[in-house]
C-alpha cells in the first residue's frame, strides 16, 4: 500500500522515530492504528453504557421515582460545598 501523508503528520512520524522507540514509519502507524481500534472500542463501550443508564433512567421517570429538580440543584450545591471545605 502505498500512501501520502500531510507534511504535519509526516514530521510527527519522524518525531516519534526520533525517540528511539519506533525503528520505523510503519511501526508508529502501526501503533497509532492500534490504539485507535483501542480507543474506539472505549468509546463505543461508554456509548452503550450511557444509552443503557439513560434507559433505565427513563423507566425509573415513568415509574414516578424522579427528584425535583430544585432538589438535585440543592443537592450540587451542598457536595459542591463540601469539596470546597475539604480543600480549604
Amino acid at each position: 500500500m502505498n500512501i501520502q501523508i500531510q507534511p504535519e503528520l509526516e514530521k510527527i512520524i519522524q518525531d516519534q522515530i526520533a525517540t528511539g522507540r519506533y525503528a520505523n514509519a510503519e511501526d508508529v502507524i502501526s501503533k497509532a492504528l492500534k490504539l485507535l481500534l483501542e480507543w474506539e472500542k472505549g468509546y463505543q463501550d461508554w456509548v452503550d453504557e450511557t444509552r443503557d443508564k439513560v434507559n433505565i433512567a427513563i423507566e425509573q421517570l415513568d415509574r414516578g421515582e424522579g427528584i425535583e429538580g430544585d432538589i438535585v440543584i440543592e443537592q450540587l450545591r451542598d457536595k459542591l460545598r463540601q469539596a470546597r471545605d475539604v480543600q480549604g
